[in-house]
């Protein structure tokens, strides 16, 4: 290890440029759901979870045939269902 390090050159930023068409972002994933991610990851061998959530996503979208207005309405119906049942007194 060095003394003293030369820094007047560096950049800031992040050290990867972000693949075209990707754009970098900060998304609250639940644990369990990367957990698992991760673990088909390593399941297959190797790769990237990243990827493998993106191809999720990406499946999850063309499939669904309703407007996203009619998607949202029958998750917040669901939810509220099961939130009524956990706390039914």
């Amino acid at each position: 290890m060095k003394k003293e390090y030369n820094f007047r050159n560096g950049k800031r930023g992040s050290v990867l440029d972000v693949s075209k068409g990707k754009t970098r972002i900060t998304i609250r994933i639940d644990n369990d759901i990367l957990d698992w991610f991760r673990f088909q990851a390593d399941k297959a061998g190797g790769g990237n979870y990243q990827t493998l959530i993106n191809s999720a996503l990406k499946e999850f979208m063309l499939s669904k045939k309703e407007p996203l207005e009619e998607t949202i309405r029958n998750i917040v119906r669901e939810e509220l269902a099961e939130f009524k049942r956990e706390n039914k007194s």
